[in-house]
């Protein structure tokens, strides 16, 4: 009786990888990624992604265009440009917030993927259709891609702690305004303007944030 072969492997390839590590972030976080992380979950060792990536910033450089490549963006209108650039980032805030911590990998490097190209080269159209010197769009995309990074970051690591430690560590809104509320005589601004200093629902602070650096601009 012939005896069956087991199965062939996949290949490893570079969208291979990047799906693993997209697991690895999405159910443990971007802390867990590693190299060897990602080879346990493609069943194979780390040698093996070598012959497809140098090292961690790569990986990173891989994750990032994944998650650009699913950017849409319009075409450029002067007449909506503000209105353009804030659904871009939107995008770009919901991926990464889909998989916890990863835009620290946008931190890390300096990607040079044609996705990630496409996708600076998009907002930058969008910026110079507003009317921008090339100066000032370079600058202010910068500092919008850097608040995207720092914000989804912080809502990853709160989101993690809370995964980890439960929800008795984290205050509810009205437990932080009376926290403000009972604080000594020293503090009278924050105990007297509690409410709206936590006010804010949804990405309603994202939205604010980024139309007050493009609205004082142009």
């Amino acid at each position: 009786m012939p005896v069956s072969k087991a199965p062939r492997k996949p290949p490893i390839t570079t969208d291979r990888i990047t799906d693993a590590a997209l697991q690895v972030i999405a159910t443990e976080g971007y802390e867990a990624l590693t190299i060897r992380r990602v080879a346990a979950v493609l069943d194979t060792g780390p040698s093996s992604l070598y012959a497809h990536i140098v090292n961690k910033e790569d990986l990173d450089d891989l994750l990032i265009a994944r998650l650009y490549g699913e950017i849409r963006l319009p075409e450029p209108d002067p007449a909506r440009w503000r209105e353009q650039i804030l659904t871009v980032y939107s995008q770009i805030r919901d991926r990464y917030l889909a998989y916890p911590g990863v835009s620290r990998a946008a931190l890390a490097v300096v990607s040079t993927h044609l996705e990630t190209l496409r996708v600076g080269e998009g907002i930058l159209a969008i910026l110079l259709a507003g009317g921008m010197p090339p100066r000032t769009a370079g600058w202010v995309r910068d500092a919008l891609s850097l608040y995207v990074s720092a914000y989804t970051l912080e809502r990853s690591l709160v989101q993690q702690r809370q995964k980890h430690q439960g929800d008795d560590w984290l205050l509810s809104h009205d437990e932080l305004i009376e926290q403000f509320a009972a604080l000594p005589d020293s503090f009278p601004l924050t105990r007297e303007h509690a409410a709206a200093l936590t006010s804010g629902r949804g990405h309603e602070r994202f939205d604010f944030t980024v139309n007050l650096i493009i609205g004082n601009l142009w």
